[in-house]
């Protein structure tokens, strides 16, 4: 069974479907893989075994039964634990939600328990999503599988190092500023940023409502094409959700073709921050896409240096105000203070003690952003220079198909490096930043070992609706990546305490 949880997502799907193994077996050892590592890693917050065990036996009668059922039902997943899960424990990495049991699903867990995809737990991450690193979680950091003194990315750390260490061959992440594919990039693992609206946010815990995205995190592009083709539904209970018109994902990833595919270089993203390694690793693979007969262009997106900026004005806006509704009086703690306690007084002591140190950093700059006086000069200015980052990609997606830059400026970086510079740890999402202002489809893949021989990643942007693309340009490269290595990157990785990671 320890050569069963290597496999992908796709052949452990196969190996179902040909009776080779069953749901429960493969859960199983999935679980039995959680508790050997986890305890090093710190991937999950919540492990629900007995759950997990029930829906696994119930993909097995499905499938006996002859059941018509999805290509991944039976496969284990791990769900990101700003994602509600009735039943469940949905923490958001927060002292504010320790405890708290959501009464109902997220819409993508819904179809996720109707397609019979086991869940194996709620994974790690930043307190509300609000890090680049996973060290800002109330419950510990999770640490990277490759180098446990390094950082797993965030803020959908957990879920990104759950599938690096074989914990689990799918799991779910949110990207509100590169955070699903920033983790992707220094685990060595593939990251999806879907359209905006292209998956339900209908059950996630909002940070930035006009940002964050749901997506697949994945050890290869054909499994984030499956579990993207199976989220990616319309949801009337989300008044963003887009309905239709996103093409085969799979049959893309299956395609390794990019004869005459137009891909462009952005200027803006790959120079002056991003380490040597990483951009050497970048142009290895423009290369190999060149010589499978893309056509590699160069071209400027000029307002993309002020996208980090305009992100740091919008972002917290919009956090400040969907975390208003966590002081102290309908759900999750509530701190009572000595004294006279009013109802403001509760507020202020429950927020203070439930809100770690970014998350209040976060909700103060937002306030100020947007209080009387300050609203045009900061918010406003900051939605001006995203409707010039929207133009710069409409710009760009007149001469090509695609947009590549390396995900991420460096590979993980260790525990503590950037805790006391916040700016130097926003700078981390420099390259991912523009897709979320602009709702346009992202994907990191692995692009080769760099700095200590840790992974570095390549970024595909493409335009709204143009998730095809995506997997069309991700599977071809990491076939050809692949053929390089001599195999999966992550067969290159050390061992884990717990068991061998290759």
């Amino acid at each position: 069974m320890t050569e069963l949880i290597r496999l992908s997502a796709a052949a452990q799907a196969e190996s179902l479907t040909s009776g080779t193994t069953s749901s429960e077996e493969l859960t199983r050892a999935h679980l039995d893989r959680i508790t050997a590592v986890d305890g090093t890693l710190n991937s999950f917050l919540h492990v629900d075994e007995d759950g997990a065990l029930a829906a696994a036996r119930a993909a097995d009668e499905r499938r006996r039964a002859g059941e018509d059922v999805h290509p991944l039902t039976g496969v284990p997943i791990a769900v990101k634990d700003v994602v509600v899960t009735e039943g469940l424990p949905t923490t958001a990495g927060s002292t504010m939600l320790e405890g708290w049991v959501p009464p109902y699903d997220a819409t993508l867990v819904t179809l996720l328990k109707q397609a019979g995809l086991p869940i194996l737990g709620k994974t790690n991450m930043d307190e509300f999503a609000m890090g680049s690193s996973t060290e800002t979680s109330a419950f510990g950091p999770t640490r990277n599988p490759w180098d446990t003194s390094r950082i797993p990315g965030g803020s959908g750390g957990g879920s990104a190092a759950a599938v690096a260490a074989f914990e689990a061959p799918l799991a779910i992440g949110t990207d509100t500023g590169g955070s699903i594919r920033q983790p992707g990039a220094v685990t060595g693992t593939v990251g999806v940023k879907p359209t905006y609206g292209s998956v339900s946010r209908y059950g996630l815990i909002a940070m930035a409502s006009s940002l964050d995205q749901a997506g697949p995190v994945t050890r290869t592009v054909e499994d984030s094409a499956l579990l993207h083709q199976l989220i990616g539904q319309y949801d009337p209970k989300d008044s963003t959700s887009l309905d239709g018109g996103f093409g085969d994902f799979v049959a893309e990833a299956r395609r390794q073709d990019v004869k005459g595919l137009r891909v462009g270089v952005i200027e803006e993203l790959e120079g002056e921050g991003f380490a040597p390694e990483v951009r050497a690793r970048f142009t290895e693979s423009l290369e190999l896409l060149e010589q499978a007969g893309a056509e590699i262009i160069r071209l400027s997106c000029p307002n993309f240096e002020y996208a980090l900026g305009a992100y740091y004005l919008i972002m917290p806006s919009e956090a400040s105000s969907n975390l208003a509704k966590f002081d102290g009086m309908r759900y999750g703690l509530r701190v009572i203070p000595e004294g006279n306690a009013t109802a403001e007084a509760v507020m202020k002591a429950t927020r203070g003690e439930g809100f770690g140190a970014e998350v209040k950093r976060r909700i103060l700059l937002g306030t100020y952003a947007l209080s009387a006086g300050y609203y045009d000069a900061y918010y406003g200015s900051a939605q001006k220079v995203r409707t010039l980052v929207q133009r710069d990609f409409a710009a760009a997606y007149d001469k090509v198909d695609v947009l590549a830059s390396p995900t991420a400026p460096t590979v993980a970086f260790r525990f503590g490096e950037k805790t006391d510079d916040p700016l130097a740890m926003y700078l981390n999402d420099i390259a991912t930043i523009p897709a979320n202002l602009a709702g346009v489809p992202g994907i990191s893949l692995p692009s080769g070992l760099a700095e200590d021989g840790l992974p570095a990643g390549i970024q595909f942007l493409a335009p709204a609706r143009g998730d095809d693309r995506l997997y069309r340009v991700g599977g071809a490269l990491e076939a050809l990546l692949e053929d390089r290595w001599g195999g999966p990157l992550l067969e290159k990785a050390p061992e884990l305490a717990g068991g061998a990671n290759r």
